[in-house]
């Protein structure tokens, strides 16, 4: 299935770093020190379209201050205080995400086969915490700090696709957003593989909703399950 591609281009909050666990982590105490009856889920739904009206209206900022800027506008949608601590908390928390527990023994088959790119609305510094915990050297990595807009803008598919012609590889690209990743890669003319992470809940999450009809050419619930499904293909 997979014999046309040369390199795979990965979104990584979401797809490969449990960002819904890291947000959760710093607005669940926040929030429930107010209004114990609030949910993660509640909070992760209030919180996803903040941050990417933030990023639309900001697309040059670094990702800690849309962190800080979107925590603020949620605890006002919520009527709840955000001091400034709490805003730098959440803004720096990038390195302590998680990363889910296939991703680096995927990312490790997957490098067998292919050259492995990244594609992630992050700046540099913080990603650099989150690679650590990944545990693979990626053969490129471009941020929304390189590119100077953020997913779904589709400067940042032009400058992955610059990239590969540059280089001649044939990319595939692999996320779990499809508001983020799968609409404008398709856009862009990629072929994409969705890696389903929410598949078990229902909703979107801290992911917005893609306001479209969207259609992935591959879809896995896991990394695990994609990397598996590579090592088949042979």
């Amino acid at each position: 299935m997979f014999e046309d591609f040369d390199a795979l281009s990965f979104d990584c909050y979401g797809t490969l770093i449990d960002w819904e666990a890291g947000i959760a982590a710093v607005l669940g105490p926040w929030a429930r020190a107010a209004r114990a009856q609030l949910t993660d889920e509640d909070l992760l739904l209030a919180y996803g379209d903040e941050e990417a009206r933030v990023e639309k209206e900001n697309p040059g900022a670094l990702y800690p201050e849309v962190l800080a800027s979107a925590f603020r506008a949620t605890g006002a949608k919520l009527g709840i205080p955000v001091s400034q601590s709490d805003a730098e908390r959440l803004g720096s928390s990038v390195p302590d995400w998680p990363a889910f527990p296939d991703s680096s023994k995927a990312l490790a088959r997957l490098k067998a086969r292919f050259k492995l790119i990244i594609l992630s609305n992050v700046d540099k510094a913080s990603f650099a915490g989150s690679n650590a915990r990944l545990g693979v050297e990626f053969d490129r990595i471009i941020t929304a700090e390189d590119v100077g807009s953020y997913k779904p803008s589709q400067r940042n598919f032009d400058a992955l696709r610059e990239f590969a012609d540059g280089a001649g590889l044939r990319v595939l690209h692999v996320a779990q957003s499809l508001f983020h990743d799968h609409v404008p890669a398709k856009q862009a003319g990629l072929q994409t593989v969705w890696i389903n992470r929410r598949h078990d809940r229902p909703g979107w999450g801290a992911t917005p909703d893609p306001g479209t009809d969207v259609r992935p050419d591959w879809t896995f619930t896991s990394m695990a399950e994609f990397a598996e499904a590579v090592v088949q293909d042979g």
